[in-house]
């Protein structure tokens, strides 16, 4: 049984009542997309609930979602933050996101490589999602940018997906 990773809630990091519930999936995700923030990353658990608190204000105020657009955020120490959480349809990737999860990772990633504790916390998540029946054993995992017009989650946090979905 995978070791279950700890998650920091909504309410520990102090998120906003989303606008309104989110749906739920229709069963366990069939994709996951990495994204990447791509603003400064975080240092610390207090400047990263700040920044968090500061892109749900974006997401739901300049983007107008409902909340914050990703399931789950992972900071620079491997710390992951709950943002929409399991089993809900988030907001992350235009057009596809019925059947899948988002995952942000804090910071840009187009020059900056991943940490080796974002990378491990993010692919302990995955595990868990599968043990649970949230995410399909089978899941593809994939850059927001294999479905979309960007760089995101950037070159050097797309190179590193295969190491989020091999084996412990």
């Amino acid at each position: 049984m995978a070791q279950k990773v700890t998650i920091v809630s909504r309410e520990e990091w102090g998120a906003a009542a989303p606008k309104q519930k989110a749906s739920p999936l229709k069963g366990p995700a069939q994709r996951v997309f990495i994204h990447h923030t791509a603003l400064p990353k975080c240092t610390g658990l207090k400047e990263c609930k700040e920044r968090l608190v500061s892109i749900q204000r974006g997401h739901m105020t300049d983007r107008s979602f409902d909340d914050i657009g990703y399931n789950f955020i992972v900071g620079g120490d491997g710390t992951v933050f709950e943002g929409r959480g399991w089993g809900v349809v988030g907001a992350h990737t235009k057009y596809n996101n019925d059947d899948s999860l988002g995952i942000a990772f804090m910071g840009n990633f187009n020059n900056d490589t991943p940490s080796t504790e974002a990378l491990s916390s993010a692919k302990q998540l995955l595990q868990d999602g599968v043990a649970q029946g949230f995410i399909s054993p089978e899941f593809a995992l994939l850059g927001h940018r294999d479905k979309g017009q960007t760089d995101c989650p950037g070159a050097k946090l797309y190179a590193a997906l295969p190491q989020l979905k091999g084996s412990k």
